[in-house]
């Protein structure tokens, strides 16, 4: 840009020169170069850091690596490279017999314990009924017992007899105690098989509850709308859940932002809402209006992280630049511009506005020049 400005004031100076018939002497000519100097240095001062340029920016996106949830045989895969789909779509099955079997497997172990749940009510219910008759019995031998014992007072019965009837007695006691002993025991495992923690019963719906989810991992669905590239799977192919080992890349279709890279000195002239100005190497002769959305508050070259060692002076001999996030207002739906696409961006601050002019003008003319490139 430095270099248009030059010619375009020599081309300027010439024309001067040849129009008014100026000579060309030893005042005239070095008038003409320490004007220009003076000039055109003077502008490009404002213009550089009022109205910041940079060539290092790009269209940027997010990409998300497939990963399986299950480990298993990929039996069909029907998206297709680079076709616009939709959140949920499938994007590859993985052969669902082991886990489907699993859930059989589990639903009929917890029909057998909801019928062993069933034998342990039915267990409760004969304790409480054993109780019952134990308690019928010790009341039964206790009023045998109260009349032998009134007998012995009169002398009816002798010693021997009460105190086989005091035996009964007792004995009725301690079923009366075993019976209840029973009922606790049979409420205690119907409870721990239905609603205590950590029973048969829960154990195997959580376990259910797993082989579900493990079954519904066997479809693989796009997270987002997006469309998955470089598509390499096919049937076939065993799948892991390894983060190591994606099986496609997905690439979210969000709202296209640019990210440009701009110098330290221009960085209180970078703010949101700027207006910004994008020339692309793919569309010569175009430029496309936008606005700065964010500047980023960090400078990547500067970070440290923590470690078993001091930084050194050369940690802090960085000379990063300045991250800014950037939306195009233009409408681009014309123009085939892959994601990811290079792009050079103007950002016209609120100073100096006039000068901006020149900016406009240079990055319309550069423009021009992506019309001419060499390969090496």
């Amino acid at each position: 840009m430095d270099l248009l400005l030059i010619l375009t004031y020599a081309a300027l100076c010439i024309t001067i020169f040849k129009v008014f018939n100026i000579p060309l002497n030893k005042w005239t000519v070095p008038t003409a170069v320490l004007g220009g100097v003076v000039l055109i240095g003077t502008l490009i001062l404002l213009m550089n850091y009022n109205h910041p340029f940079t060539q290092v920016g790009n269209q940027v996106f997010s990409t998300t690596p497939i990963v399986s949830g299950v480990r298993g045989r990929v039996i069909e895969v029907p998206v297709e490279a680079n076709t616009p789909l939709s959140k949920d779509d499938v994007l590859f099955r993985i052969d669902p017999t082991p886990y489907q079997a699993e859930i059989d497997k589990l639903k009929a172990q917890i029909k057998a314990a909801d019928q062993g749940a069933l034998g342990l009510e039915a267990s409760v219910q004969e304790a409480q009924a054993a109780e019952v008759k134990a308690i019928a019995e010790r009341d039964k031998a206790k009023r045998e017992f109260a009349r032998y014992q009134k007998g012995f007072n009169k002398g009816a019965f002798t010693e021997q007899q009460l105190d086989t009837r005091r035996q009964a007695y007792k004995a009725a006691e301690a079923a009366v105690d075993v019976a209840k002993t029973r009922i606790d025991q049979a409420v205690i495992a119907l409870d721990s098989e239905i609603g205590g923690e950590n029973t048969t019963v829960a154990r195997l719906l959580a376990e259910l509850r797993k082989a579900e989810f493990n079954l519904e991992q066997t479809v693989v669905r796009a997270p987002t709308d997006g469309f998955a590239t470089q598509v390499a799977l096919r049937p076939g192919v065993m799948a892991v859940p390894l983060p190591l080992a994606p099986v496609m890349t997905f690439v979210h279709t969000e709202d296209l932002l640019y990210t440009a890279a701009f110098r330290q000195n221009s960085l209180q002239r970078l703010q949101e809402g700027f207006q910004a100005e994008f020339m692309f190497r793919a569309l010569p002769g175009k430029v496309f209006k936008g606005e700065v959305v964010e500047v980023l508050p960090a400078i990547g070259e500067s970070q440290f992280q923590a470690r078993g060692a001091l930084l050194g002076t050369d940690a802090l001999k960085t000379n990063g630049r300045v991250f800014v996030k950037l939306r195009i207002t233009d409408d681009l739906t014309d123009y085939h511009l892959p994601m990811g696409t290079a792009v050079e961006v103007a950002v016209y601050s609120d100073s100096f506005s006039h000068v901006s002019i020149m900016r406009k003008v240079l990055i319309r003319m550069k423009s021009w020049q992506n019309y001419l490139y060499l390969d090496h």
